[in-house]
């Protein structure tokens, strides 16, 4: 665990800020958010090429906006993910009869053009092709991501919705390697504790979602809410400066304008290792 935590990590040599917003399941409402989003002062914005339940576009309006009124490109990280079509509804942004590797390149590029950038920062697989282990496609779909960080397309390349197995059986066959591994965060699993020590004994920065839909046991905590009184802050502060302080790169999907500054608000204070251990403990069963 970590007592100071900075905004921004050197992530294999490229700055991450630790903090992301998630634009999931805000359809019309995405370019609003998203606009309100940077600048609230979030500089990290996670998406997906995938229509079911991101409007990719919409981010990138907002990003065009905001970068024409003076946003640098570079203050800016830009993460975005591919679909395998088992994820997809008929909206696609590939051919879905193409190879593995034609459908990675294909999204990809559509991604670039909805999002109006030149690159990538991040581009994540966004969950394997199956429950358990990892298949053919899996190896394809790497390996056309591994091309596009050659070329300069992606800066990093990681990996969603996966277990631990899967992300050592990823680092075994990977040339290169995974820098981030995103999944839903569920307390009563120690905040995934077993995919975050395979990822630390592995150098893979651990992104966690639905850090509050997912552990609303959490923020009904006795401890929990006794916490944000002593120090003045909302439980879901509490949550995020935990998931800082463990190491994590959390991301929020707030559509409150307000909840999106408080969010940001979870740098300017610290939890004691024994105030950590209270947040450890609440989600157990």
């Amino acid at each position: 665990m970590i007592d100071r935590v900075e905004p921004t990590a050197q992530v294999r040599g490229i700055t991450v800020p630790r903090f992301f917003y998630g634009t999931a399941w805000k359809e019309d409402a995405t370019e609003a958010l998203a606009y309100a989003a940077l600048g609230a002062g979030f500089r990290a914005i996670d998406t997906a090429n995938q229509r079911k339940h991101y409007y990719e576009e919409g981010v990138g309006r907002a990003i065009t906006r905001r970068l024409g009124e003076g946003l640098p490109r570079d203050a800016l990280f830009v993460q975005s993910k591919f679909t395998y079509r088992d994820g997809q509804d008929h909206r696609l942004p590939y051919d879905p009869g193409a190879p593995i590797a034609q459908q990675v390149r294909q999204s990809f590029d559509s991604s670039l053009a909805h999002l109006g950038v030149a690159r990538l920062d991040s581009l994540v697989l966004h969950g394997p092709s199956r429950r358990d282990g990892l298949g053919p496609e899996d190896r394809e779909a790497w390996q056309a991501m591994e091309a596009l960080v050659d070329v300069g397309g992606a800066q990093l390349i990681g990996i969603s919705n996966a277990t631990a197995a899967q992300i050592e059986a990823l680092v075994g066959l990977a040339r290169i390697p995974p820098a981030f591994v995103q999944n839903r965060c569920y307390a009563e699993r120690g905040w995934d504790a077993a995919v975050r020590a395979v990822c630390e004994r592995h150098g893979i920065m651990y992104q966690g979602f639905s850090l509050l839909t997912a552990n609303r046991q959490v923020l009904a905590h006795a401890g929990v809410r006794e916490l944000a009184e002593r120090h003045g802050k909302t439980t879901a502060q509490i949550v995020f400066r935990f998931a800082l302080q463990l190491g994590m790169f959390p991301l929020t999907g707030t559509s409150d304008p307000a909840h999106m500054a408080q969010d940001l608000a979870a740098f300017d204070f610290e939890l004691s290792r024994a105030e950590l251990s209270i947040l450890e403990s609440a989600g157990r069963r």
